[in-house]
């Protein structure tokens, strides 16, 4: 019997053969290298009570913790459990998921909804079960990764334009030979609160036959009337050739992603995405805490003005550009972007914010493009005056020590 043994390293090796152990090396290396660029992320552990100012969340209504949505939590884990124990197609589905689609599209406005385990599953998997290998999307330079992955998993032809170009937008699908496109685009860009001009490119998209995929993940709750979203800012909601996805873990302090469209659309992902057929549902509490933040929402139309107030005194007090719409007014979303260029300098700031109990974003490369590392503020609606200025305080003070300042 032949011993199974690596080859002395003396001797040499036949083509093909290749020294044991050594196939994760570069695993080694290639760390060291982002260690020294500044680009390392460690996720520090939060202790239950500590006394931070959180910044750097999504819970831009501060419902993650509001009495309501944790009742609702709690209620849904007592009627169904800690899990969703299977697929929704093998387990079946909860009355609590089916009935959070229908109040979630009845306030966005749309026929139907389908609700999966994350917003990134949610746009992974509407588009690749709306393009496929003979179609075309048209993306563009601000789109976040989950609506990228989508794309390039779609296997179909992707062009991708600068962020808000709709003119662009026009030009590649007049230029298309494929039947079928879709348009791609966040309507609220992640890292800087731009609003994209989602009028303009639906009115693009409607012009050459193609379907427009917004992601209102960072405008549901902030944007529109009630916190609605940019999509009813514009008069669309619900809309033909219109598709909508949100979160339930930003604004409405849970978990959980949304696609919104017509009932045929629904049924479609339910038959072809993936992330849905394969992936086990949103546990039970998610859904419950989501319906009952919604319900909060519903109930207090005004939440989205506190944040907005919260939002302009803290630029005001930091002396931050806010995105300008297409007229050149200021417009709001729930974050702010301070630009620091390097990511040391980003990296040192964000430390020196928590050390004096703000936690801020640090966003790096490849989150934002090199030369641009920042601290990204996300702002929340349930914090009063005297904490927004304590918090700018501390993050000018944390600018100035780091140089930026």
């Amino acid at each position: 019997m032949t011993a199974l043994h690596p080859a002395p390293a003396s001797m040499p090796r036949t083509p093909g053969e290749h020294a044991a152990g050594t196939a994760l090396a570069w695993l080694s290396d290639d760390q060291r290298a982002t260690v020294e660029a500044g680009l390392h992320r460690e996720p520090f552990v939060r202790a239950a009570g500590a006394e931070l100012v959180n910044l750097a969340s999504n819970d831009y209504l501060g419902l993650s913790t509001n009495p309501a949505v944790l009742a609702g939590a709690h209620d849904a884990v007592a009627q169904w459990g800690a899990g969703a124990t299977a697929s929704r197609l093998v387990a079946g589905t909860t009355r609590a998921h089916v009935d959070f689609e229908s109040e979630i599209a009845a306030f966005l406005g749309f026929p139907a909804a389908l609700l999966f385990s994350s917003g990134y599953l949610a746009n992974v998997g509407a588009i690749t079960a709306l393009a496929g290998r003979s179609d075309l999307i048209v993306s563009d330079t601000g789109t976040h990764a989950s609506l990228i992955d989508g794309c390039r998993l779609s296997r179909a032809r992707v062009v991708v334009v600068e962020r808000g170009d709709h003119r662009a937008v026009r030009a590649a699908l007049a230029d298309r030979a494929e039947r079928r496109a879709l348009v791609v685009t966040d309507s609220i860009y992640s890292v800087d609160g731009a609003a994209a001009p989602v009028r303009e490119l639906y009115d693009a998209a409607r012009a050459h036959a193609a379907a427009l995929l917004v992601d209102e993940a960072h405008a549901l709750g902030v944007r529109g009337p009630g916190g609605r979203g940019v999509v009813a800012d514009a008069g669309l909601s619900g809309a033909p050739d219109l598709v909508v996805t949100a979160v339930a873990s930003k604004s409405l302090g849970a978990q959980g992603g949304i696609v919104l469209g017509p009932t045929v659309l629904r049924d479609h992902l339910i038959d072809r995405a993936r992330t849905f057929i394969f992936d086990t549902g949103l546990n039970p509490a998610a859904v419950g805490a989501a319906r009952a933040a919604l319900g909060v929402l519903r109930a207090d139309p005004q939440i989205p003005e506190r944040l907005r107030y919260n939002v302009l005194r803290m630029a005001h007090r930091l002396g931050v550009d806010l995105p300008t719409g297409p007229d050149g007014s200021p417009e709001t979303s729930a974050v702010l972007s301070v630009i620091l260029g390097d990511p040391q300098r980003a990296v040192a700031a964000a430390a020196a914010c928590r050390a004096r109990g703000v936690l801020v974003g640090c966003f790096r490369p490849p989150s934002v493009p090199a030369g641009t590392s920042r601290l990204r503020l996300t702002m929340r609606a349930d914090l009063d005056a005297a904490t927004v200025d304590r918090a700018a305080d501390v993050v000018g003070a944390a600018l100035g020590e780091v140089g930026a300042r």
